[in-house]
């Protein structure tokens, strides 16, 4: 298996990459002087650009203040009052939050709420968490094992949890022998058989990205499936989870990415887009019927760490999502998604090796292909969302590549995630360096 971009991907100290200097707004530089434009807003994090004088403020008035307040011995306005916009962007009976340092710890909460729910129940033999391949969840354990990302998983084998994975739900590529208009009812039904399968008193929870993103490319799911799988769910006593650490947060257009499909979940994470990378935060939120028996026999969730509700992580998250909400930026990211978009199709929708472009919002994915008639992806060996990534650093274009969309080893995708707050001239660059770097990236294959 050739892994040279998982090793790229993961590389704490790569002696290859440019130190950075300074950014603003969808900018960055490196310490040679060389402009960057971020049209992914780092891995989809970077929400309202880079160096906003209000939140750098903000982060800077609570730190003169005191940088931490233990949440085991105060309370904080910060935290309560994020705590309170997040239910009220949340919406519906999404009125609990539990916060950590980040996407992983987040989806890690998610887990350890669904099981405590079940516990306080009564039921123990609720364990098992059902999931998709082609799905990301996260780098912790627990994460990873709920995860069908092979390349990240491997290290790990033996020490996972057991979990059902079942078929991506991608109507570019369907399950075989599916057509694409059926795909949301094929793989609907698929979890309702594994839950009867294993036995509806075994399974805590399904877990789901509504636009899968770093194992798939921005794909998100068709019409109706959403829907379906709460029915399913609802009936056999299993919880939903929603994993909208890298889709939530107006990325998609919605404050909560499952918003478009008209469904709530049980239990949610976010990340990325609450503090735009200004400091690391992440929240588990989680409704009132889960909540309701956690309350009544262990007083609280049982879950949380050292810097759970950061006084300063929060205060830089509030920020960002006060000026998210003044400047209507998640509205914003609706109309101005269907402008990217546009501009996506016009440019590279006929171009001989793009296989598909999907997404929602600033949550756009481009699929290469070797062939775009019969949808064969390139050899896994070429690497080519690597090598597409590296033709576009060195364009000053940063993008986000994600192999192995296909099985694991072959597919190749870019998402573009602008931050919501970019122009429509920022758009304009983007998209035109963009079919720049695939054009060259293409012809380096052919040398």
């Amino acid at each position: 298996r050739d892994d040279t971009f998982e090793r790229f991907e993961i590389m704490s100290m790569d002696t290859a990459l440019p130190f950075i200097s300074h950014g603003k707004g969808i900018n960055v530089w490196d310490e040679s002087g060389k402009r960057y434009i971020d049209a992914s807003g780092g891995p989809a994090t970077f929400c309202i650009g880079h160096a906003n004088e209000e939140v750098n403020d903000a982060i800077k008035e609570q730190i003169d203040k005191i940088a931490f307040g233990y949440r085991a011995h105060f309370r904080s306005h910060a935290s309560e009052d994020l705590a309170e916009m997040i239910r009220t962007k949340a919406g519906g009976s999404l009125n609990h939050v539990v916060y950590n340092s980040g996407g992983s710890e987040a989806v890690e909460g998610c887990l350890k709420l669904a099981l405590q729910y079940h516990t306080a129940q009564g039921e123990m033999s609720r364990r098992r968490f059902i999931s998709r391949e082609r799905a990301w969840h996260g780098n912790t354990l627990g994460a990873l094992s709920v995860s069908g990302f092979l390349a990240r998983q491997e290290p790990y084998f033996g020490s996972l949890l057991e979990a059902s994975l079942l078929s991506p739900v991608n109507t570019y590529r369907p399950p075989a022998g599916v057509a694409p208009e059926n795909v949301a009812e094929y793989c609907a039904n698929e979890l309702e058989e594994e839950i009867q399968r294993v036995g509806a008193e075994t399974v805590a929870a399904f877990i789901f990205e509504p636009v899968v993103g770093a194992a798939g490319g921005a794909v998100p799911a068709p019409e109706s499936y959403a829907q379906r799988i709460r029915d399913i769910c609802d009936r056999h006593g299993v919880l939903m989870i929603a994993d909208e650490v890298m889709c939530g947060v107006g990325r998609c257009g919605t404050w909560r990415a499952l918003e478009h499909d008209g469904v709530e979940p049980d239990i949610m994470s976010i990340a990325k887009g609450l503090g735009g990378g200004y400091v690391p935060l992440g929240a588990s939120v989680y409704s009132d019927r889960v909540a309701e028996p956690i309350f009544r026999v262990h007083g609280a969730p049982i879950t949380g760490h050292t810097f759970t509700g950061h006084t300063t992580a929060c205060a830089a998250a509030l920020a960002v999502q006060k000026i998210m909400e003044r400047d209507q930026l998640v509205e914003k990211v609706a109309t101005d998604g269907v402008y990217l978009r546009q501009k996506l199709e016009e440019t590279l929708g006929q171009h001989p090796h793009v296989g598909d472009i999907r997404g929602r919002g600033f949550f756009q994915g481009i699929e290469l292909v070797e062939d775009r008639e019969t949808k064969e992806p390139f050899s896994p060996n070429l690497t080519m969302s690597k090598r597409t990534f590296d033709t576009g650093f060195a364009n000053g274009l940063i993008v986000y590549p994600t192999p192995g969309n296909v099985d694991g080893r072959k597919g190749d995708q870019i998402i573009v995630a602008p931050p919501y707050n970019a122009t429509r001239e920022e758009l304009d660059e983007i998209v035109a360096l963009l079919a720049k770097t695939i054009d060259q990236t293409v012809e380096s294959c052919a040398t």
